[in-house]
């Protein structure tokens, strides 16, 4: 069921959202201790979260490869998210320039820049501390997404980005809990569930104020943008060469991820609660259920 949003409520949450993020917020730079050793022999993402656990390849792998492996996925895992911030900087950007700033909405989508902005700086920071290199997503996703802030709009847009976080934030929410996983992880993990959430309340009521006023001839391009952008944010979180890094063949790991029931799972569970969100708003559909198919959000 989709619920009315009258534009006097924007104004509401925006100004709750701002008061919020007024009164707590982290600085990555001094909220993290960045010189704190490493833990020895822990792991950098739950081992059942790894892109091969479950497969044949996995159980020829020595326990240090598997511990390296987590390493170099939460890098790529990382830093997808850091590409995607940008995105999402990019579109928040895009609507204030059409707005008036002086509304608490426009206020608080730059708020919201400026907290996607030490996510990004936070991101990028922990990548190298751990030595890994910035993965980000494959070099023809990384071209083809700069188009995403060109033609997005609308309810698409919120729901592309509500995709993104609210995948990555059930993975943090699994990870920052888990005491295998190393603190450095954990507290950047912590940091971004925190002011994420703030992040999703604002994107959730876009998206159901946009389905209010989108017509019936936008509809299907709206589905179509949302469920292809789906697919590649999930088919980039790892990175092929991740598993080259480990000493794996990369072709033969990269198959093996993606036909890795173990790794569909994790990205339906991850999912779940956006998916019946969008489904519940109208948004998942044809043109687009192909796309989401092939993004493992869909069985």
């Amino acid at each position: 069921m989709t619920r009315t949003l009258k534009v006097a409520d924007r104004e509401k949450t925006a100004e709750r959202l701002l008061n919020s993020s007024a009164d707590k917020f982290y600085d990555p730079e001094v909220d993290i201790d960045w010189n704190a050793p490493l833990v020895e022999g822990l792991r950098y993402t739950p081992e059942h979260r790894c892109s091969l656990y479950g497969t044949a390849l996995w159980d020829r792998m020595s326990e240090e490869q598997r511990i390296d492996l987590s390493r170099h996925e939460v890098a790529s895992v990382a830093s997808v998210g850091l590409w995607f911030e940008i995105l999402l900087m990019q579109m928040l950007l895009k609507e204030v320039y059409r707005s008036d700033p002086t509304t608490k909405h426009a206020q608080y989508a730059l708020t919201e820049v400026a907290d996607e902005c030490r996510h990004s700086t936070m991101f990028a920071r922990m990548v190298e501390r751990i030595g890994c290199p910035p993965y980000g997503p494959r070099r023809y996703t990384y071209h083809l997404a700069k188009l995403l802030p060109v033609i997005g709009y609308g309810p698409a847009l919120y729901g592309s980005i509500l995709v993104a976080e609210e995948i990555l934030d059930k993975l943090q929410r699994e990870t920052m809990a888990d005491e295998t996983v190393q603190p450095l992880v954990r507290m950047v993990n912590r940091i971004h569930v925190l002011e994420e959430a703030r992040h999703v309340r604002f994107a959730r009521e876009e998206v159901v104020r946009g389905m209010q006023t989108l017509t019936k001839k936008e509809l299907p391009f709206q589905r179509w943008l949302l469920a292809t952008t789906s697919m590649f944010v999930t088919r980039s979180i790892i990175n092929p060469e991740v598993y080259a890094a480990v000493g794996l063949d990369k072709d033969e790991a990269h198959k093996a991820a993606l036909s890795n029931p173990h790794w569909h799972e994790t990205i339906q569970w991850a999912g779940k609660g956006i998916m019946k969100f969008l489904d519940d708003n109208g948004l998942v559909g044809n043109p687009g259920m192909r796309a989401w198919r092939r993004s493992f959000l869909i069985g």
